[in-house]
């Protein structure tokens, strides 16, 4: 088989347990009376052995069989079935978006779980994920009747729930849909008309009713994202005692076949072919002034799903990252530099396979890091009673979204593809797992807003929010520790470095000012995910260097011969090896933005492309 699920929680126990106070958000109200630290190894061993021994073994079916479509339905294989409710029975989704469920954890705790259970079957991810999203909207902006209708069925994930965004001519310029909600003179309810396309989850034959999500404009609302609706749409409309009724008029045209992720259903949606697709308004109608509530609604949930997105790079990152350390210390060839003479070592003795197997560590390292840290800072904005620190997580949150969206999964595919090398030539067949996940991630850096769109959010929002009062607090977050720390003697270069990359971030900033003091938008579009890189890199090694702190204070305690020693030891290679090998990276930008090559922009589009 080529499918190898290898993951660990070790380092999910020490971000839990060691480098975020997570006391302080189980003794909130919302969890006071619900699982302690002392409970953090049971639930993270036991989400572990539950993806290895029942996720795992289906992302076979997921990858050979994937989802088919038959007769304007979409079948999956039957193992998709067993592991999307084992997740869902063990309160490893909906459920715990329920507010009223005793068992629920912290969203940090919920998604350091779901590293495991998605880094197992990548593929399964769409069919769960979405419905905790979904409900959630409802509970903060349905009515009290679509609360009790849909909620309880969608939590203990009975009923499935999609977004439904995306359209042939829209695509990333969602102002642009064409989908209609027509009113029928009954408040609240409408009938729905359009298309939708790359609706993940859209058909499935596992839950007996899906709830859809659906952005539509009602007739006569403002053009653009300011006159869009968000509507449920249900697959089958419940009757009076709850249970799936009347078909809704809502079809599956097809699904797309693509280059990875074949067990998820990536469908074409019409509504209203037979002009008879009925949904169900959330929140009030546009006003006087054709503003509808829409998209800010259908954005608290696209936030949760972009750091879910990222997070999901990280798995299939750490995934290939295990199973290459685990072939490269078994694969023998070649001789080691200090013996030319000696016998063939294991290619995990030869330089530059630990340069990549390093690389790769340190990145993982970061983007858990940066993803977990930030699903904690929406615990914190989400249930704490101290505003100041609300106000605090939701600044760090604002800015922190688009970088883990972006950076993750843009150099996840890095991490996989470097991977991948380590296989040599084995690598690129399907025989062992890094082509499959190199496949599979692909997706993450354009789903849910691509990238690009991640980049020109963070220079063209998060940069700017409040007068830029947002980014600033940010980023003295960043100075303030490394002032404190400027002196440790142990992480001296270390913080050295930093200091220098901050310098040069401060000029990045210049350079981006200037730019839009001289009303040079074409020279932020050229560089925005560029900057988005760069600034990623700076918070990436704070992160590190914040847990490189952790680690080396309990080296100094446990001592070279106790079971922890190696894992402390590379929290510090990651931090030394990322704050001295890739921080500087930012340095390279600034030079590059300072020469401020306009060639990509200038060029004659003639000669891209055929016959260049």
């Amino acid at each position: 088989m080529a499918s190898n699920f290898m993951h660990y929680s070790r380092d999910h126990k020490f971000l839990l347990k060691e480098w975020l106070d997570l006391e302080e958000v189980l003794n909130t109200e919302r969890f006071k009376d619900g699982y302690s630290v002392d409970d953090i190894d049971f639930i993270l061993d036991n989400a572990l052995k539950g993806a290895r021994e029942v996720i795992a073994p289906t992302i076979e079916d997921s990858d050979k069989i994937g989802a088919q479509y038959e007769n304007g339905q979409v079948i999956t294989p039957a193992s998709t079935k067993e592991a999307y409710f084992f997740i869902q029975d063990n309160g490893l989704c909906s459920s715990n978006y329920d507010p009223n469920d005793p068992a629920a954890v912290p969203l940090c705790v919920l998604w350091s779980m779901l590293e495991y259970i998605i880094g197992a079957n990548p593929s399964l991810g769409t069919l769960y994920l979405a419905t905790g999203g979904a409900a959630g909207l409802i509970e903060d902006f349905g009515s009290q009747q679509l609360k009790d209708t849909y909620l309880p069925k969608m939590y203990s994930g009975q009923w499935a729930g999609t977004m439904d965004l995306t359209e042939p001519n829209a695509g990333s310029e969602v102002g642009n849909i064409s989908t209609r909600a027509i009113p029928t003179g009954e408040p609240g309810v409408y009938k729905i008309k359009g298309s939708k396309c790359f609706i993940s989850g859209g058909d499935q034959d596992i839950t007996e009713n899906i709830i859809h999500l659906t952005l539509a404009r009602i007739e006569g609302s403002r053009p653009g994202t300011a006159g869009i609706s968000l509507f449920v749409v249900p697959k089958y409309l419940p009757d009076e005692n709850g249970n799936p009724g009347k078909f809704n008029d809502v079809i599956c045209a097809g699904i797309e076949h693509k280059l990875g992720l074949h067990g998820n259903p990536t469908c074409v949606m019409n509504y209203g072919e037979n002009d008879d697709c009925v949904g169900f308004l959330i929140g009030d109608a546009p006003g006087e002034d054709g503003v509808a509530q829409g998209m800010a609604q259908m954005f608290n949930m696209m936030n949760e799903e972009r750091l879910m997105t990222g997070l999901s790079a990280t798995a299939l990152a750490a995934v290939a990252y295990h199973n290459a350390a685990d072939y490269a210390r078994q694969r023998i060839q070649g001789k080691a530099t200090s013996n030319p003479k000696g016998e063939q070592v294991a290619i995990i003795n030869h330089e530059d396979i630990r340069r990549s197997l390093m690389m790769q560590k340190a990145y993982i390292d970061a983007f858990r890091a940066m993803a977990i840290g930030t699903f904690y800072l929406v615990d914190i904005k989400n249930n704490s009673t101290d505003q100041e620190k609300v106000q605090h997580a939701t600044n760090i949150y604002d800015v922190n979204v688009p970088l883990v969206k972006a950076f993750c999964s843009d150099y996840a595919l890095e991490c996989i593809s470097a991977a991948l090398q380590i296989y040599g030539g084995y690598g690129f067949t399907e025989e062992y797992p890094a082509a499959e996940l190199y496949r599979d991630a692909r997706i993450y850096p354009i789903w849910e807003g691509t990238n690009y769109i991640q980049g020109m959010d963070l220079v063209g929002r998060k940069m700017t929010m409040k007068q830029g009062q947002v980014f600033a607090v940010w980023l003295q977050e960043i100075t303030d520790f490394v002032e404190t720390n400027s002196n440790n003697s142990e992480f001296t270069r270390e913080f050295g470095l930093m200091k220098k990359a901050e310098q040069q971030f401060g000029e990045l900033q210049n350079i981006l000012n200037s730019w839009r003091e001289e009303g040079k938008k074409d020279m932020i579009k050229l560089f925005a995910t560029r900057i988005l890189h760069a600034t990623s890199k700076l918070y990436a090694a704070k992160l590190l260097l914040e847990m490189a702190l952790i680690a080396q204070n309990r080296i100094n305690e446990i001592g070279k011969d106790h079971h922890d020693y190696h894992f402390y030891q590379g929290k510090v290679a990651s931090a030394r090896f990322f704050t001295r090998n890739i921080l500087p990276e930012i340095g390279a930008l600034v030079d590059i933005m300072q020469e401020g090559d306009c060639t990509a922009i200038e060029v004659d589009e003639a000669i891209l492309g055929i016959g260049s």
